[in-house]
């Protein structure tokens, strides 16, 4: 699936940071695959912090980036590249499993789930931890 283009499934993947692409190998299709396992429809914008940092102050109040942004309506994540590879690395995990973790996240947020608090957050994690498990990638929460 290229860049840009509407996967069969009814999102579309908008690369805006093109460095996504050296960081997570055929990125788009990452994107999608992620989507389809978490049986979300939205679109997913590729940015940087700069944009997320704008977005999470005008919407949330909060002027600091962040790494995930979800949005109801339209269905829409936004991921920024400098967050999601910071926090990568500090976790010693790959951005293509950080990025992956964090689109079940934004993709469970947007059917409802959240983590707001301690019920919320155990059954959002563990349906993460489900999802991920079918994507092989690894429990993130194991080693807390």
């Amino acid at each position: 699936m290229e860049p840009g283009s509407r996967d069969p499934f009814g999102g579309e993947v908008v690369v805006i940071e093109r460095r996504w692409n050296f960081y997570v190998r055929d990125v788009a299709r990452v994107v999608a695959r992620t989507l389809r396992a978490a049986g979300c429809e939205a679109d997913v914008v590729l940015t940087d912090d700069r944009t997320v940092r704008r977005l999470n102050c005008r919407d949330r109040g909060k002027n600091k980036p962040t790494n995930v942004l979800t949005y109801e309506q339209p269905p829409e994540i936004l991921l920024a590249l400098g967050v999601v590879r910071r926090e990568a690395v500090r976790e010693g995990k790959a951005v293509r499993a950080h990025l992956v973790h964090l689109l079940v996240h934004g993709a469970l947020h947007l059917q409802g789930y959240d983590h707001h608090h301690a019920g919320e957050a155990r059954e959002m994690e563990s349906e993460e931890t489900k999802i991920l498990a079918r994507l092989k990638v690894a429990n993130p929460w194991r080693n807390r």
